[in-house]
């Protein structure tokens, strides 16, 4: 049976329509619908640690200057990389961002060990919102009040313990350092984030924790935990009657905990653009700053370019960082 002229055009035409709008379905968004569903915030750590924090008092405050509501979903585990793999496995069309691009996950951890993918060409930035410092705290009833008095104890064990969030971040490189600094055997505890580190301390289970002075913050006010230093080059605003390792006597300070947001590689610029300025817009929301100066972390907003210029340069500072510490790299 013949199909006349207009029909075949019709069915060509039909068919070419089908084809593309089954490759659009597959395709990145762009700016010009972007958003028109819920954006996943995937924090890669525990629930009540210092990042889960941040992305909770960012998602409170978007609904101002985003049209549809960001949803924090928690995927911790595996030292933050299993919930870093999801976001590099999600479509690259900016509704599922990574919540503390520039952690140590992304920073020190990929001088140490073969990740299932290579962090600077898996992610791009979108932007940093915070940085703030590693503390060392102890429980209220531990008899040491200073930094010396702590190294002094722990020279006489034949190891000390300390939980901190997650192996191979920067408080866990930092711990090493103080070990080695200090001249006693340091044993790291890792968990999945900040929340459980600090419950292992509260609870008796290590001698002393790194954590984030939003993490300790609570705690120092309920008179749990004591802070003994940071390793910063200066006090940290959250927590300023608590000195540097330096003024402690010991010359330890990191680049700090960095918190930034990060989308899979291959997202349209756009759409990058688009994020980067509503998070600003969040950064310098006064609701938003009076939350993150409730729980004891700076605003230090950064742009797209900017941040990653300044994650390089972190990341090689921190190898060199590594290589001084004397940690086993595989």
């Amino acid at each position: 049976m013949r199909r006349s002229r207009s029909g075949l055009r019709i069915f060509v035409v039909a068919t070419g329509l089908l084809v593309l709008g089954l490759s659009l379905q597959g395709a990145p968004a762009s700016a010009a619908d972007f958003p028109n569903k819920p954006i996943q915030f995937i924090v890669p750590y525990g629930a009540g640690g210092s990042t889960d924090v941040m992305a909770r008092a960012i998602a409170t405050v978007a609904p101002k200057y985003f049209p549809q509501p960001l949803v924090v979903v928690n995927k911790p585990g595996g030292g933050g990389i299993p919930g870093r793999v999801d976001v590099v496995k999600s479509r690259p069309d900016g509704y599922t961002l990574l919540v503390g691009w520039g952690s140590g996950e992304d920073l020190t951890v990929p001088h140490q060990r073969p990740l299932p993918y290579e962090v600077f060409k898996a992610f791009e930035t979108v932007c940093r919102i915070s940085v703030h410092t590693h503390a060392l705290v102890v429980q209220t009833n531990s008899p040491h009040k200073t930094l010396q008095e702590l190294i002094k104890w722990a020279k006489t064990k034949e190891y000390v313990t300390s939980s901190v969030a997650t192996k191979g971040s920067g408080g866990d490189i930092g711990l090493h350092v103080f070990g080695k600094l200090g001249g006693f055997n340091m044993t790291t505890i890792p968990g999945s984030g900040g929340a459980e580190a600090i419950t292992k301390l509260v609870g008796g289970h290590v001698d002393m924790g790194v954590v984030h002075p939003s993490e300790a913050l609570p705690h120092i006010k309920a008179d749990r935990v004591r802070g003994l230093a940071v390793m910063f080059e200066t006090r940290d605003s959250a927590i300023p009657d608590v000195p540097t390792f330096r003024e402690g006597g010991l010359d330890l300070a990191t680049a700090g905990s960095v918190k930034g947001l990060a989308v899979p590689a291959g997202t349209p610029k756009e759409v990058i653009q688009y994020l980067a300025a509503g998070f600003k817009k969040i950064a310098e929301d006064p609701d938003f700053q009076k939350i993150m100066k409730d729980i004891g972390q700076p605003v230090m907003y950064m742009g797209p370019e900017e941040y990653k210029s300044w994650l390089l340069r972190a990341y090689d500072d921190y190898g060199k960082f590594i290589k001084l510490s004397g940690i086993e790299t595989k």
